[in-house]
């Protein structure tokens, strides 16, 4: 092990955190303190963004009427969703797809307006601004399971919809309904594949080896 590595049992803890880290859908209300929002946010913001343009914004929902309309929002979008699957329509929707009504807090994640102007590692890839945030939104997540909590990312939305209601300013993309809070339980597994909706596949299915499709 390098010198500069954790200790075995802080070794152990970031893993337990990444292999137990869910997307919770059932929260048991409660709430989160102040501080630990603080610390949870803070996470988020030491995430890793491509030129530095940290491209994260975090919307607070403490308004309970508001949440209610982004719930609507949500439902909207399930049933859409639903009509598109076709034949697995009914299935879709006995699934539990968030907890916004039910979890202690709710925090909406947007990529800023005005991400044209960043050039640096975006000339070729300029979606690495989603993945700069996809990065926030893992810490925060990761935080999240360390200190107890819950959370689940909803994408269930029209992105426009949802930026016209929380009045983002042009260019701005709301990316992410973040549902957290305390649970009950965390589930043993996704909670999709306890449900039979998929099945996660082995890394070594999607390893390759020099050449796409070539495997080890």
């Amino acid at each position: 092990m390098s010198e500069q590595g954790f200790s075995a049992q802080e070794r152990e803890a970031v893993y337990r955190a990444i292999a137990q880290r869910r997307d919770m859908r059932h929260f048991a209300g409660g709430r989160v303190e102040p501080e630990l929002l603080r610390r949870l946010l803070e996470a988020a913001h030491q995430a890793p963004s491509v030129g530095l343009m940290q491209p994260w914004r975090f919307i607070r929902i403490s308004d309970r009427q508001l949440r209610g309309q982004i719930q609507q929002l949500v439902e909207e979008e399930r049933v859409r969703t639903a009509q598109a699957l076709g034949e697995r329509s009914d299935e879709f929707m006995k699934l539990k797809v968030e907890g916004i009504n039910d979890c202690a807090e709710v925090l909406v994640a947007a990529l800023m307006d005005g991400r044209e102007r960043y050039v640096f590692g975006r000339r070729t890839l300029p979606e690495m601004d989603l993945a700069s945030l996809s990065c926030a939104i893992q810490n925060l997540w990761l935080a999240a399971r360390s200190e107890g909590l819950g959370m689940g990312w909803v994408s269930l939305f029209e992105p426009q919809a949802l930026a016209d209601l929380l009045g983002l300013p042009a260019g701005a993309k709301p990316l992410a309904v973040l549902c957290l809070g305390p649970v009950t339980e965390f589930y043993p597994a996704p909670m999709l594949a306890l449900e039979g909706w998929a099945q996660p596949r082995p890394l070594s299915e999607l390893l390759y080896e020099n050449y796409w499709g070539v495997s080890q």
